[in-house]
């Protein structure tokens, strides 16, 4: 029940106050911008020395630090997202300028869990690489995804920890760690039942953008009997919708998954204080 309420708070504050959802949709946009600007040296490094061990390893160094990039702005906007809505609950007003200025305080220690959620990320695909080995070679694969389930977990609470209490990567795992331990069903929630909202809400957004899409795009080509300008501007105004519902989907999926854990660092937080005094 008080994953529940985590999640409904969650979202309350979002409906009053807007702001809260900017730093997702930022970073939906900036994260397809690393994307385009990155796939590019990897394109063309492929089309150079394809085949090649040397092409091989280049590509390999470009796509890791391509992964880092796109957690470094992962976390630099959910971590304004996390200040935001503790400036909410503590302030009444989640400001904008405020949470930039922490963002910019703690960039270090976020570049540091940036990097760290890259070597993850690194040893699990390393792993998933490696279909050879029978029985060892599976629990090795399944370590490795389970670990990663786990480091994703604990970063979306390290986050918090960093922007609220200026902690550094080091205490900040420690601070997860005694939270971990003292509420653990909360935590085994936002794994399971956080991922399941909003994997069932992406997928509503999704199927249902999709049927709207092909009900403009093909009905306008049903209705006018062939392609035209006409068919082929619904094609592409279909096409942009159903753009727009994955948008929404994915923004949606981004402040809930922060926000609930946001929510659930700063009850810890206050629990421990309490309990302390």
């Amino acid at each position: 029940s008080r994953g529940w309420s985590f999640l409904k708070q969650a979202w309350s504050m979002a409906f009053k106050d807007k702001d809260l959802l900017k730093p997702s949709l930022y970073a939906l946009v900036a994260g397809a911008i690393v994307s385009i600007i990155g796939v590019i040296p990897i394109a063309i490094v492929a089309f150079l020395f394809s085949g090649s061990q040397f092409g091989n390893i280049v590509m390999g160094v470009l796509g890791a630090v391509m992964i880092f990039v796109q957690f470094v702005v992962t976390y630099v906007f959910s971590g304004m997202t996390a200040y935001l809505i503790f400036g909410y609950l503590s302030e009444g007003d989640g400001r904008m300028d405020k949470a930039w200025s922490i963002v910019r305080r703690d960039f270090f220690d976020i570049l540091t869990l940036a990097a760290a959620s890259t070597a993850v990320n690194l040893v699990k695909n390393a792993a998933n690489r490696n279909r050879r080995g029978g029985l060892a070679s599976g629990l090795i694969r399944g370590a490795a995804n389970l670990f990663e389930v786990l480091w994703t977990e604990a970063s979306y609470l390290i986050l918090p920890a960093m922007v609220i209490d200026d902690l550094n990567l080091k205490d900040g795992m420690q601070r997860v760690l005694n939270i971990t331990k003292q509420n653990l069903l909360l935590i085994g929630i936002s794994t399971v039942g956080v991922r399941w909202v909003t994997g069932l809400i992406g997928f509503l957004l999704g199927f249902g953008g999709f049927v709207i899409a092909l009900a403009i795009g093909g009905g306008a080509v049903y209705a006018v009997g062939e392609f035209n300008f006409v068919s082929i501007a619904a094609i592409a105004l279909a096409a942009f919708i159903f753009f727009m519902f994955i948008v929404v989907a994915s923004v949606i999926s981004s402040y809930t998954s922060i926000a609930y854990h946001t929510c659930l660092y700063i009850w810890a937080r206050d629990v421990e204080k309490a309990q302390t005094a």
